[in-house]
């Protein structure tokens, strides 16, 4: 046998699953759905943008809104996934 003190383990501390940053994450996500399936709010002509109405200029919009929201959607889930890669390795040691 070894003369070696044992080492103490650290219980393992569980983290939310639901946090603040996971519900910004989820409602950019959602942003974009509930927008285009509400339909009522454009489906109308006017006001029309250099000739394009409204209803199709306001769907374009939301292509290029979709995509920043999912690109900061995905930013957050990456600090999110350090962070807690962090807790963990941290907790461990």
């Amino acid at each position: 046998m070894s003369d070696a003190p044992e080492v103490p383990v650290a219980p393992e501390v569980r983290q939310p699953v639901v946090t603040p940053v996971r519900v910004v994450i989820a409602l950019c996500l959602v942003a974009p759905f509930v927008a285009m399936l509400w339909v009522s709010s454009y489906a109308k002509a006017d006001p029309t943008f250099i000739g394009i109405p409204f209803f199709y200029w306001y769907q374009m919009l939301w292509v290029l809104i979709s995509t920043a929201l999912t690109m900061i959607a995905y930013q957050l889930w990456q600090r999110d996934q350090r962070a807690r890669k962090a807790l963990k390795e941290g907790a461990s040691r």
